[in-house]
């Protein structure tokens, strides 16, 4: 039989689907999001040059930076994006920064049609660079109204102790 990347469900053909998720802060699932960036992790290249094979550059890996991330949802009375952002920033000023709290660890897992946990990621030392408490207004428009937070973060790593579920139960 050929590999299909899955172990415990060897008869599984079809990759993962993006639209079974739920990010975790705080130890709970966040209200209502319906959209999250990827994660990605950037490596810069460093070039050098030797002496005697000065013909071709040499390459080396430089520092790593992980790009931020954003999260949507339809705006609700919930107010957790905007106390969060709100830790960082607030209209209060410099004065009302909360310089213990503004800054938490998340978790994005990603499910099997299901529902069970497939993957799972853990982002550290996030914060809120961004929030756009209400979007571009449109009366011509048939639309949900999306709030969003840029996310930034100092790393991401794969849960490995998150295993492939047995499709089966």
């Amino acid at each position: 039989m050929a590999n299909t990347g899955f172990v415990v469900n060897a008869t599984r053909v079809d990759p993962y689907k993006n639209f079974k998720f739920r990010v975790l802060w705080d130890g709970k699932p966040v209200l209502g999001i319906s959209k999250v960036g990827s994660l990605k992790r950037t490596t810069e290249v460093v070039k050098h040059r030797s002496g005697g094979e000065n013909s071709y550059d040499h390459k080396s890996p430089g520092r790593s930076s992980y790009d931020a991330i954003t999260l949507e949802r339809g705006i609700t009375h919930d107010l957790e994006f905007e106390k969060w952002a709100n830790k960082v920033h607030s209209f209060q000023g410099d004065p009302a920064m909360d310089l213990n709290g503004y800054k938490k660890d998340l978790t994005l897992e990603v499910m099997n049609e299901k529902g069970q946990v497939a993957l799972r990621y853990h982002m550290f030392n996030c914060w809120v660079s961004e929030f756009a408490a209400v979007p571009d207004l449109d009366a011509n428009a048939n639309a949900v109204a999306i709030e969003h937070i840029k996310v930034e973060l100092e790393g991401w790593q794969r849960d490995e102790a998150t295993t492939e579920p047995d499709q089966s139960q």
